[in-house]
C-alpha cells in the first residue's frame, strides 16, 4: 500500500509560495484597492451593531462580512457555498481579513443574517449611490447623454416546490418568437463612460418604453434607446419641429429600403455609442455569473442587482481608478 505524500510547510500555509498570483488573486488585489470600503463601513456602521441584542456573542467585523458579501456577488456563490469557499481558498480568507488558524469563519446563517440585514436597511441602494457618487467625484461620470435599455433575468418556472406555484412577483413575456418568465432590469448608463448611473427592476411583463422617464436622471441633451422605446414624437424630424429633449431610436423604416451613405454613417455612430449599455449587462451575466434570479420576489433580487451594478461600474473604471490614486496593477 502507497503510503501519503507528506505535505511541505509552502502547502500548509507557514511559507509564502513563489509562484505568480493568479487571475483570482490580481482581481482581488484590484478590488482591494478600488472600493471606497471607509467610506461604505461608515454608512453601514450607524446601523451595524457588534454586540446581540441580548448580550449574545459578539457579531463579525463589518470589515470581514462587507467583503464577504462583495466576494458572494463577484463569484455567483450561495451562502453554503461561500462558507465552503471561505475553508477552501486562501485568497478568499486573505481578502476578507480571516484568518483560518485564530479565527472562527463565518458560517452560512452567519452570511444569511448579514445579506438580510443589508436588505432590511436598503443598503443596496445606498451602496450604488456612494459608489457613483465615489466616481463622480473623480471625474469619471458626464451628464451629457444617457442610453437606456432593459434586460430579463430567468426564474424558476417549475411548480414543483413547497407552495406548488411559481413566483407570483415574476411574470412570463414574450421576446421574438420565446416566452421568458422572470424579472426585468432596465438602466440608464452615461453615454460618455459607460457607466450605470440608474437601475430599476421590474416584473418581465412591464414595456420598456414605460420606465424610459425613470431611467433618465433629467439633465441629458440627447438620450439613444433601441426599437422598443421607439414613438412617433422621438424623431429627428419631430425634434426639428419641437424644441424638446432628443430621443434617437432605430427606423421603423422597411428593411428593403436603401439607406442614403450619410444614414449609414450615422447608424454607424450610433451604434457604437448604444453598445456602451450592453457592456454592464454582460459583466454582471457573464463575468459574475448571474444569469438567473437567486430569490423569490422583485425586493430581493432587485438589491443584489443594484449591488452588482454598483460593483461593475467599479471594475469598468478601475484603470482610471487605480491611476488616479497612484497605484499600479499587480
Amino acid at each position: 500500500m502507497k503510503t501519503p505524500k507528506q505535505r511541505s510547510l509552502a502547502e500548509t500555509g507557514f511559507l509564502p509560495r513563489m509562484s505568480k498570483p493568479t487571475r483570482k488573486e490580481v482581481f482581488l488585489s484590484e478590488m482591494e484597492q478600488i472600493v471606497p470600503w471607509s467610506r461604505l463601513e461608515g454608512l453601514i456602521q450607524p446601523h451595524y451593531f457588534e454586540a446581540g441584542a441580548q448580550g449574545g456573542r459578539p457579531a463579525k467585523p463589518l470589515s470581514a462580512m462587507l467583503r464577504i458579501h462583495f466576494l458572494q456577488q463577484w463569484f455567483a456563490l450561495g451562502d453554503l457555498a461561500m462558507e465552503e469557499a471561505l475553508h477552501d481558498i486562501p485568497a478568499f480568507r486573505r481578502f476578507a481579513g480571516l484568518d483560518a488558524f485564530e479565527d472562527v469563519i463565518p458560517d452560512e446563517s452567519t452570511i444569511l443574517h448579514f445579506r438580510h440585514f443589508l436588505e432590511r436597511h436598503d443598503f443596496g441602494e445606498a451602496i450604488f449611490a456612494e459608489v457613483n457618487a465615489q466616481l463622480a467625484s473623480k471625474g469619471l461620470t458626464m451628464k451629457r447623454g444617457t442610453v437606456v435599455d432593459a434586460s430579463l433575468i430567468s426564474a424558476p418556472s417549475s411548480t414543483k416546490n413547497q407552495d406548488r406555484q411559481r413566483d407570483p412577483e415574476m411574470s412570463q413575456t414574450k421576446k421574438g418568437h420565446q416566452y421568458y418568465f422572470g424579472m426585468k432590469v432596465h438602466i440608464g448608463v452615461d453615454a460618455d463612460s459607460g457607466l450605470v448611473h440608474t437601475v430599476k427592476c421590474t416584473t418581465a411583463k412591464v414595456a420598456d418604453i414605460k420606465m424610459m422617464s425613470a431611467c433618465l436622471h433629467g439633465e441629458e441633451v440627447l438620450v439613444l434607446a433601441d426599437r422598443g422605446y421607439h414613438k412617433r414624437s422621438r424623431t429627428l424630424e419631430a425634434h426639428e419641429r419641437e424644441n424638446g429633449k432628443l430621443v434617437l431610436t432605430p427606423s421603423k423604416k422597411p428593411r428593403a429600403c436603401q439607406l442614403t451613405p450619410c444614414q449609414k454613417e450615422v447608424n454607424r455612430a450610433l451604434s457604437a455609442l448604444r453598445a456602451k449599455v450592453e457592456h454592464p449587462f454582460r459583466l454582471i451575466k457573464r463575468q459574475f455569473g448571474y444569469t438567473k434570479v437567486r430569490y423569490r420576489g422583485i425586493a430581493k433580487n432587485a438589491a443584489q442587482i443594484i449591488t452588482l451594478f454598483a460593483l461593475s461600474n467599479l471594475w469598468q473604471a478601475r484603470h482610471r481608478l487605480l491611476a488616479y490614486t497612484g497605484q499600479v496593477r499587480p
